[in-house]
């Protein structure tokens, strides 16, 4: 394929880049200064949590915020973090007893006034939260004791542990109220394993172990004395420092990348299947423009059969991706990937729907993306076979982010982990369920979705799902294309284990 030449290529690059380093003698240096620095292309432009969507800012929360319950990832069983215990008072009320004796990383001790002011903030306008589908199911909480408190739902939702233990994280009232949002992302406290000693723009953020991390963790204790987070965009540059010893950990690195790097002397490359999906999302409303041909059902059509994504899993993406067709990723409760309209790669069938929607010589449009620009163009290509020929916009996320929810964008190219939830409520609920994402604004999908979300009764979810998915792909609204595999790349010295959820767990990782 021509991508994987040019990515050939690229790599040739990196490798001259890296040729003469003295890499048998950098490689230990992080690891004499105990400090872990992983390096990636992305920048969180707020390190609240609740005020960014990047993957990396999940990963920077989970070192420096705890949440009440935790879930371990072996096993999937719900552990007690911050909380200690809690119980149903009714499908809409969750009460739960706090962990005494923890303190934010400023001294401040945790109370059940910390737990209401964040969920009673991130619920408020005032917040300017953008990660409303997390908290959107919570009315609001309450103190009902100095470590007990009390969560009381808009209406009932059975996977309120799972975002619990997801992206949830509990802030320092106290704390957050005298130095405000602006401030706080700039020094950020919490009870985690890891505190922040510098956040600088364009550059990346220092954190240390936080030496009075609670003992009773089910994280367990930080090992690693010091983690540095690097911004460096270019992936040939980010492969070059890691084999010079200058970083640590990499990760989304391209297949045939990872492939060198194995053979690499003092690099260690690991490899799976995430659930993270990518896909792309079609304006099917029209509002990119007043006659936009993706407002016919036909075009939406070709578009699903006109992309091979066999192709883009196997020789693009590898390390145990697979092709997708529902709106979800399979081991998601809720997920039904047997409703899904399988639309097998047929360029000659795309043609015909063209041509019979009006279409028989293509058209021009825009497609927008901001990540694995290989993966993007390899979509062009194939769109370009049945006569759509699409113009690459790459730009970075937030840019990107403000065009799509502007109506700006006819095709986008994205991918999404769903926080790392095992609830389809945390794919579907996004991107169909009525909120800034959803581009297709369909009432019946709105109501399905609320049913699922909120009904106490497994089966009655599933259901309502299940007629959800089939119907986004009955209509062709977006066109699922792959899950993620994610290749990490580190010094061989570092012991680190990946996990489906597409979550590194630095608290977890220790030196050889």
């Amino acid at each position: 394929m021509k991508a994987i030449s040019k990515s050939m290529a690229a790599w040739a690059r990196c490798a001259l880049l890296a040729a003469g380093a003295t890499a048998s003698m950098s490689a230990l240096a992080n690891k004499a200064n105990d400090t872990l620095v992983y390096a990636s292309d992305s920048e969180v432009e707020n390190i609240s949590q609740y005020h960014n969507n990047l993957r990396e800012g999940v990963i920077l929360a989970h070192l420096i915020w705890d949440t009440l319950v935790y879930r371990d990832p072996k096993s999937g069983e719900y552990k007690p973090q911050l909380a200690t215990s809690w119980k149903w008072e009714s499908p809409t009320a969750l009460v739960l007893e706090l962990r005494q004796g923890v303190q934010f990383q400023n001294g401040d001790k945790f109370t059940a006034d910390d737990v209401a002011f964040t969920f009673n903030y991130v619920v408020s306008n005032e917040s300017k939260a953008v990660t409303r589908q997390n908290t959107d199911w919570i009315k609001d909480a309450e103190k009902i004791g100095d470590y007990k408190v009390r969560i009381n739902l808009k209406r009932p939702f059975p996977a309120a542990l799972e975002y619990l233990a997801g992206p949830l994280p509990i802030y320092p009232g106290a704390y957050f109220k005298k130095v405000g949002l602006e401030g706080f992302s700039k020094a950020p406290v919490g009870t985690g394993p890891y505190k922040v000693t510098s956040v600088t723009p364009g550059q990346g953020v220092t954190l240390v172990k936080n030496t009075g991390y609670f003992k009773d963790s089910p994280q367990g204790q930080p090992k690693i004395g010091n983690i540095k987070f690097v911004v460096i965009p270019d992936p040939e540059t980010r492969a070059a420092q890691l084999m010079t010893g200058a970083i640590d950990w990499i990760w989304r690195v391209p297949a045939d990348q990872a492939e060198s790097l194995k053979s690499t002397p003092k690099i260690s490359v690991q490899s799976g299947e995430t659930m993270r999906v990518g896909f792309v999302t079609i304006d099917a409303q029209g509002s990119s423009a007043p006659n936009s041909p993706f407002k016919d059902l036909r075009v939406r059509q070709a578009i699903n059969m006109a992309i091979n994504r066999k192709g883009i899993a196997e020789n693009l993406m590898r390390g145990g991706s697979q092709p997708v067709y529902a709106a979800c990723f399979r081991a998601q409760f809720g997920c039904d990937p047997k409703v899904a309209i399988k639309y097998d790669y047929n360029p000659a069938k795309a043609k015909e729907l063209l041509a019979a929607a009006g279409f028989p010589n293509g058209f021009d449009t825009e497609i927008y993306a901001y990540r694995e620009r290989e993966v993007a163009e390899a979509i062009i290509g194939d769109l370009h076979k049945i006569g759509i020929r699409a113009r690459l916009h790459y730009m970075k996320f937030a840019a990107l982010q403000a065009e799509y929810r502007a109506g700006k964008t006819p095709l986008t190219f994205q991918a999404w982990g769903s926080f790392s939830m095992n609830d389809a409520s945390a794919f579907l609920g996004v991107w169909f369920k009525g909120g800034s994402d959803d581009i297709t604004k369909d009432p019946q999908l709105r109501q399905w979705l609320e049913i699922a979300d909120t009904s106490t009764d497994p089966a009655t979810r599933k259901a309502n799902y299940s007629k959800a998915l089939e119907s986004i792909s009955k209509q062709a609204f977006m066109a699922p294309l792959f899950s993620y595999s994610t290749f990490y790349a580190y010094n061989s010295q570092l012991k680190f284990q990946g996990y489906p959820d597409e979550l590194p767990r630095f608290y977890e990782a220790s030196w050889k």
